[in-house]
């Protein structure tokens, strides 16, 4: 009996994994064949490599739309469904009340009723294509026999895709790009109304030697305040701490063209778009071909990137002109001051007239809890979402807030077959405002902002909140494209950009300072190309792939002159030991990246820590925001050496300095192995993990996740890259000449754990192989038809 049960407990146990495996194969993609697929005019030819690289061929746009979504939904939908939800603030839906913080923020946003605000405001043909997209998507969802892995997972159902869906998704990139810089400006506040003038203006200034603007304007950094306005060491030391100061890699990307000169042909356009890293990645390697309505006998024929949720492609190439993005950093955000009547809460003041106050009631649904109602609080500028450091309420003006803030106007251009045109189509694109970098088949490059930009009246600092009730000051309209700044063809047939500020004087008031980063990377992607006398894809890329640690030469070099000023302790000896394997770069086996990384962030952390302290001790939940440009300040501390801006509790600089070096020795000596053994690549392991891992078993997640790879980069160099955070896509390509092209992508094609598709392409990634730009040769063929046929 008991060798009969063990048999049967053996047999039981390999059946189920069987059991499990079988079933989840019900929810994998349709790969080849024929299926119907309704409202189609003609065929859809389906297509994939052997990454997955969809192609998608048909007779007309709207079909090519009607059959991205069914591609999309197979093989993305659920986190399709969760940007969407992101945005919404929807996802307490599937997660229950762990998720409620996040739909709390977003849903105070109230994009959902924007979206279909902005649905009816789109042109009859974005409409027409939306609704092509949304039943494709549908079906696609439906033709799943299975429910897919996420939903089986959180052991809840799919909702149908709506029209408004895709505008959400548009939505959330809104966010994931500009909310950080919102947020910013609060803590801009309180440093402003807590440190003296000069103090605030030495911490917060826009640039200085980094810069690497096209215009080569220099900024110069303000000087450190005086001792008659600030002196640190009468700080109490027990007020200090030490884990205010974040350093994180900005939301943004790298893009940078080269004209025809150099290439003795078509411009060549790279780009690197730097966001949150997962599994399956967030782009979708995409090709379409389909007849040009403007030209009898020839193609379009678009190859790049689409964003499951959306019918068009992101960034890519059309033969003609080729394009990429990165985050601008201008400022699309305001904060104004809401003064309430006395007498009545529920009015506010606005140029002698009390108005009232709108209450939008929502419902956030929760997975297994009870429903919680939130009230939400709306002026004409916008929705009341914050308060002042003096308890004002502050109400938020936000460009993805205003009702034609999102358009589908990027689709144009698939068509456009010169410069100019797709220059003109970006300024009136419906999107989060991006540096806009492109470059044509005739040699040409450009650069300019697509998107967005608010026009504002009166004079107001933008990063500060304002009274727009009383003086004659706020947003009047949009800026009108022909006022946007472009710069074409410079001389040197250069362009380059790093989420750093590009321009200066009157274009740059229009744009404002949203928190633009610091321009190490622009400018170590600059001079690159400037000793480029002929350029080709593979000094592009390699220019992509750039780890070298340019920004920590002078921290290296202080750390240095640090330890040899310090008397000859254990600790001294382990750290200089550890820097002797330096080779300048950010590279996996390095020991002294890691120390000479670790020593400027304690060096940052700590002589900011005092002046957050001062602030602290008029707002105790004061958190330093994100400081762009702080190097700047720290660095002419250093250089400078003022006693009146030491911390508290040290004696000299030298002391401060040795202080630190000593804590990062013995923190990094601490752990197994000892500071030998502490190598970049040891911190800097990949984590880029499927949006459910963390709830599942670790045996799961390892089946899911990508490898823990031991990276190379860091922040300020071209090559970003954290855990997880980094290039989402990487591309270089010459319009017409896309064969020659390179194309990376980390995470994989498809969501669905037993596609073929899962990880393809992320070792390549990893590696930097360079990865032809054009999907290889078909190994699947999938059939969409518009009438009923038999599969096979």
């Amino acid at each position: 009996m008991l060798r009969k049960f063990l048999l049967f407990l053996l047999v039981l146990i390999a059946i189920i994994p069987a059991a499990a495996w079988l079933f989840l194969r019900g929810s994998l993609p349709v790969y080849e064949g024929n299926l119907p697929l309704p409202g189609l005019a003609d065929t859809v030819t389906v297509e994939r490599d052997a990454l997955g690289t969809v192609t998608l061929s048909a007779e007309n746009r709207l079909d090519l739309a009607r059959g991205l979504g069914f591609i999309h939904a197979q093989e993305r939908f659920f986190e399709m469904d969760l940007m969407r939800r992101k945005a919404a603030g929807e996802l307490a839906e599937l997660f229950g009340a762990a998720a409620l913080p996040v739909d709390r923020k977003a849903r105070a946003y109230r994009m959902r009723t924007r979206a279909q605000s902005m649905l009816q405001k789109l042109p009859q043909d974005q409409l027409r294509l939306l609704e092509a997209y949304r039943d494709g998507v549908n079906t696609g969802l439906n033709n799943l026999k299975i429910k897919q892995f996420g939903y089986l997972l959180t052991q809840t159902s799919p909702r149908p895709w709506r029209s408004e869906d895709s505008l959400l998704i548009v939505l959330a990139m809104h966010i994931t790009l500009q909310e950080n810089s919102i947020d910013r400006e609060l803590g801009l506040s309180m440093m402003h109304a807590s440190l003296p003038e000069s103090a605030y203006r030495f911490l917060t200034a826009s640039g200085g030697e980094w810069d690497a603007p096209l215009d080569d304007s220099q900024f110069e950094w303000p000087p450190y305040p005086p001792a008659s306005d600030i002196d640190l060491r009468s700080i109490n030391r027990q007020t200090l701490s030490d884990n205010s100061f974040q350093e994180l890699p900005a939301i943004g990307s790298n893009a940078f063209a080269v004209g025809g000169n150099l290439t003795n042909g078509s411009s060549l356009v790279a780009n690197d778009m730097h966001l949150s890293l997962r599994v399956p990645g967030l782009w979708f390697r995409t090709r379409l071909v389909y007849p040009d309505p403007s030209h009898v006998n020839r193609k379009i024929d678009i190859t790049g990137v689409s964003l499951p949720g959306n019918p068009v492609i992101v960034a890519g190439s059309n033969r003609h002109i080729a394009w990429g993005f990165t985050n601008s950093y201008g400022d699309f955000a305001d904060w104004v001051r809401v003064k309430p009547d006395p007498n009545n809460p529920a009015r506010y003041a606005d140029h002698g007239e009390w108005k009232a106050i709108k209450v939008w009631q929502e419902t956030l649904h929760v997975r297994d809890a009870l429903d919680e109602k939130l009230e939400i609080h709306e002026t004409e500028w916008g929705p009341i979402l914050a308060r002042d450091y003096d308890d004002i309420p502050l109400a938020l003006v936000w460009t993805a807030l205003q009702p034609d803030a999102v358009n589908l106007d990027i689709i144009e251009l698939e068509q456009a077959d010169n410069l100019e045109e797709a220059v003109k189509i970006a300024q009136r694109m419906g999107i989060p405002a991006q540096n806009f970098i492109a470059g044509s088949r005739n040699g040409d490059i450009a650069w300019t902002i697509a998107g967005r930009i608010p026009v504002r009246m009166g004079s107001y600092d933008a990063n500060l909140p304002a009274n727009w009730g009383q003086q004659t000051i706020g947003w009047s309209s949009w800026l009108a494209p022909a006022d946007y700044p472009l710069v074409i063809n410079p001389p040197e047939m250069r362009l380059w950009n790093g989420n750093s500020r590009m321009i200066d004087g009157t274009l740059l008031k229009k744009l404002g300072d949203g928190g633009y980063d610091l321009g190490a990377r622009s400018q170590q992607i600059r001079d690159q190309l400037h000793v480029l006398n002929h350029a080709a894809p593979k000094d592009l890329l390699a220019i992509q792939l750039d780890d070298r640690a340019l920004l920590l030469a002078r921290w290296k070099q202080l750390l240095e002159e640090t330890l040899q000023k310090t008397s000859p302790v254990a600790w001294r000896q382990e750290m200089q030991q550890a820097l002797r394997d330096w080779d300048g770069h950010a590279s996996p086996q390095s020991v002294a990246y890691r120390v000479v990384h670790g020593f400027r962030y304690a060096v940052m952390e700590h002589t900011l820590s005092a002046f957050a302290a001062i602030v602290k001790l008029d707002y105790p939940n004061f958190v330093l925001p994100r400081l762009s440009q702080i190097e700047h300040a720290v660095w002419e501390l250093i250089k400078h050496r003022p006693l009146h801006l030491l911390p508290p509790g040290d004696d000299s600089w030298d002391d401060m300095l040795a202080a630190c070096a000593q804590r990062v020795t013995e923190w990094l000596q601490a752990q197994p192995g000892g500071i030998s053994a502490r190598s970049w690549g040891e911190e800097n392991t990949a984590a880029i993990q499927h949006p459910l891992s963390r709830a599942l078993p670790t045996w799961i997640t390892a089946w899911l996740d990508m490898p823990a790879d031991q990276l190379p980069g860091d922040h300020h160099m071209p090559r970003v890259q954290t855990p997880n955070f980094g290039a989402s896509l990487r591309f270089v390509v010459a319009p017409g000449e896309e064969e020659n092209g390179y194309f990376q992508m980390p995470g994989g094609q498809s969501g669905h754990p037993l596609s073929p598709y899962y990880g393809s392409g992320h070792s390549d990634w990893v590696a930097g192989n360079a990865s032809p730009f054009l999907p290889g040769p078909p190994q699947q063929t999938l059939y969409l038809h518009p009438t009923e046929i038999k599969p096979y």
